[in-house]
């Protein structure tokens, strides 16, 4: 009689092997364009945070206008005292969005322009790595429109609106 073996065979585990790297070969660029789908809806999103804090900026601050990112944010400590907010430090944005400037795998830039007080001002997102991080660039500017240029190298306020 013979003794019946437990486990499994060499065949059957290269089997189970190659079954779970089909998978993984489907599952993994799927994962990546989800990522960089939700970086670039953060980016608009923080944009979207931009636009508001400039307007708010602009109200409460005449005489300065609109401002920059470092302008628009503020240190923690600063926005925690009842007389933190300033027109240097206003505390309407958050830390890491004012100070690093990158969120998101994307880098923001705000310029104010036009004089003083400026009357004009311009936003720009664009990914850390273009096709990895996100695949789209992003503008927006005192209208207030969000556009998008699909290069991701740079976008203008002749590209197209969301």
């Amino acid at each position: 009689m013979r003794k019946q073996q437990k486990g499994f065979s060499l065949i059957e585990l290269l089997i189970v092997v190659a079954i779970i790297l089909i998978i993984a070969a489907i599952a993994i660029p799927n994962l990546l364009r989800s990522r960089m789908a939700a970086n670039e809806a953060s980016a608009v999103g923080s944009l979207r945070t931009i636009d508001t804090a400039e307007m708010t900026f602009t109200t409460t601050y005449p005489d300065v206008g609109y401002a920059n990112l470092a302008s628009l944010g503020g240190a923690a400590t600063a926005c925690a005292t009842a007389t933190g907010a300033t027109s240097t430090t206003a505390c309407l944005i958050d830390d890491v969005l004012a100070n690093t400037a990158v969120k998101s795998g994307y880098n923001f830039t705000t310029t104010a322009g036009g004089g003083a007080p400026a009357v004009t001002y311009s936003s720009l997102a664009l990914p850390s790595v273009v096709g990895q991080s996100g695949q789209r660039a992003f503008c927006s500017d005192q209208s207030g429109v969000i556009r998008y240029n699909a290069g991701g190298a740079g976008c203008t306020n002749a590209d197209n609106p969301l």
